[in-house]
């Protein structure tokens, strides 16, 4: 079977400071994680089950479903899982609090008949997810702010400034962003803040 090309939205999602909590704390933090992703999906009223997933260990990408509205990624989606993992970081232990850096991206993508999907829009999605400014944004975060989010400037400009329910175009700030060969502007927020 020949790979499908298709347009379609892209999520990245990544825990801060995962490293050196242990086999055991990072396991309990995945699994919040997933189940807070999940949950957030639902209350958006998006298909989790109809996403391609891919693991990268102390996060995931993510390639939603064919027509998903890119607006309802950025709200309810990131509105419902900021308030879930601060509702966990409120109750949870130091070891095992989370804090994310998500990104946000649309393009072109190729869709493998293995469920696996490829392409240069999953290149811009791992350069915003490790961008300066978003790790900065999210170690300087405001207190109790357990997300901290980018959106590429096509995704920004196809989802922030609409008018659509719950986007508030003033809780966007425009940075730079430097990372490899990439070079672009995109716009930070914190979900739910």
């Amino acid at each position: 079977m020949k790979p499908l090309r298709e347009y379609r939205a892209l999520l990245a999602c990544d825990i801060a400071a995962s490293a050196g909590r242990g086999e055991t704390a990072l396991q309990q933090i995945r699994d919040v994680l997933g189940t807070a992703v999940r949950e957030s999906f639902r209350s958006a009223g998006l298909d989790w089950n109809r996403c391609r997933f891919a693991d990268s260990g102390d996060g995931f990408q993510l390639v939603a479903p064919r027509g998903v509205p890119k607006a309802a990624l950025v709200h309810p989606l990131l509105s419902s899982l900021a308030a879930t993992l601060h509702g966990h970081n409120r109750d949870a232990s130091q070891a095992a609090q989370i804090r994310v850096r998500v990104a946000l991206h649309a393009g072109e993508v190729q869709l493998e008949s293995d469920g696996g999907a490829s392409g240069a829009p999953f290149e811009v999605l791992a350069r915003l997810l490790n961008a300066a400014p978003l790790r900065d944004a999210l170690r300087e975060a405001p207190s109790g702010a357990p997300v901290a989010a980018i959106l590429s400037q096509h995704f920004h400009d196809e989802t922030v400034g609409h008018g659509y329910d719950g986007i508030d175009a003033d809780a966007f700030t425009a940075v730079g962003v430097r990372e490899k060969e990439y070079s672009a502007r995109a716009w930070l927020c914190y979900p739910g803040s």
